[in-house]
This record gives structure tokens, sequence and C-alpha cells, in this order.
């Protein structure tokens, strides 16, 4: 317990509780029918964000880094999780082997760095074994405005204005394709499981829906 404590480690245990924090927080996304990976991805590929073109890649040396970190291949928050462990995990293991060679902890100006450049190989390798495993982002296949006028079904948490929720809708060629969706009223919400109608895209993978006007054509 005192390599946890210790103040050499300290970088690694706030690591630590930054785990912790996002987990309580995506706890909480689901309860409201948020989610913070959504809004990463979404984010990361805004057309007017910082360094990013509207295909959403990057260019440069930064460019290259993140490919090789997978991103976009695997959600953003999926790699920043994977980064925390593995740098809490890399920082406290060279601490201990540290204290019981040399009888000290490592200062966390030299502990970190190797911490860090540790836990790189580490995003990269656990990242192509999800991004082998995970279902291709569907948004790259198709147009995210030729869902609209298209039916998805709410798949998690209830979704309010200003609050969506995710929902799973398909495209023209039968690709599932999940969204996330809110209502155009603050008096209307849509629950888990029931059909909308996506009218309007928002920005990035969220759109705005509506109840099925006509049920007997859609």
């Amino acid at each position: 317990m005192s390599t946890f404590l210790a103040p050499e480690s300290a970088p690694f245990l706030i690591a630590t509780l930054m785990l912790l924090a996002i987990a309580a927080v995506e706890g909480f996304g689901l309860l409201i029918g948020a989610s913070a990976s959504h809004w990463l991805d979404s984010l990361l590929h805004h057309p007017h964000a910082d360094g990013v073109h509207a295909d959403g890649v990057h260019t440069g040396v930064f460019a290259s880094t993140l490919g090789w970190l997978h991103v976009g291949k695997v959600p953003l928050l999926a790699l920043i999780v994977l980064f925390l462990a593995a740098f809490a995990v890399a920082g406290f293991a060279v601490n201990m082997v540290v204290h019981g060679l040399l009888g000290f902890y490592l200062p966390a100006l030299f502990g970190a760095p190797i911490a860090f450049f540790a836990a790189l190989p580490v995003v990269r390798v656990t990242g192509s074994a999800l991004a082998r495993i995970m279902p291709k982002d569907e948004t790259t296949a198709v147009s995210l405005d030729s869902l609209v006028g298209r039916m998805a079904t709410v798949v998690s948490g209830t979704a309010r204005l200003g609050f969506p929720a995710q929902a799973k809708t398909t495209s023209e060629h039968g690709q599932p394709i999940y969204v996330m969706v809110e209502p155009d009223h603050a008096e209307v919400s849509f629950a888990s499981g029931e059909p909308v109608l996506l009218v309007k895209r928002l920005g990035g993978t969220k759109f705005q829906g509506i109840r099925n006007p006509k049920p007997d054509l859609l």
C-alpha cells in the first residue's frame, strides 16, 4: 500500500482516480441516455476541429501518432482508458521494482516518462486487438446525412431534449449504425425500445427524432 500512496507514485494514483471517474461518468451517462464516448468521437470527427479536416483525418506527425495508436478505429474513450490503465500499472510496477532493489522510489520526474512510453506500445497492441474484434465504425461507411428519414430504435437510456440516447438504425445496405437521438420538443421523450423517425442531423452522430407519424408506411 505504501507504494501506491508514496509521493513519487502521485501521477499513477491520479491516473487510477481518473479511471474511476470515467467509469462513474459513463455509468451516470447510461442513466440519462448520454455517452462520453460518443461525445469524444463526435468531437474528434467534427469538421471544424483544430487540425482536423472534414473527413476527420489529421495531418503530419500528429496524424501518424494517432494512426499508430488506432485512433479512429477504436472508440477514443476506450483508448484513453487503456492508456491510463497501462500508465498506472507500469508506473506502480517500476516503483515496486526500484524500491525492492534499491530501497527508494523513483522520483515522478523520471518515473512518469518511463511509464508514459511503456504505456504507448500497450495501447497500440491492445487497440489493434480491439479494432479487429469490434464492429467497424459504420459512420465511415455511409453518409450520416443519408440516415435522415430512416427509422431508429432507442437501445440505451431515455432520450430527452438536450439529453440524447443511443439508438440503432440501418443504412440503405442494411448495415447497423448506432447514433445518438433526442426529441424536438421538451415535453417529448423516447424510452428504450421505442421506434423513432430521424428527421434532422444535429452534428456528429447526434440526430433529432420524432415519433413515426405513419407507422403503417415506415
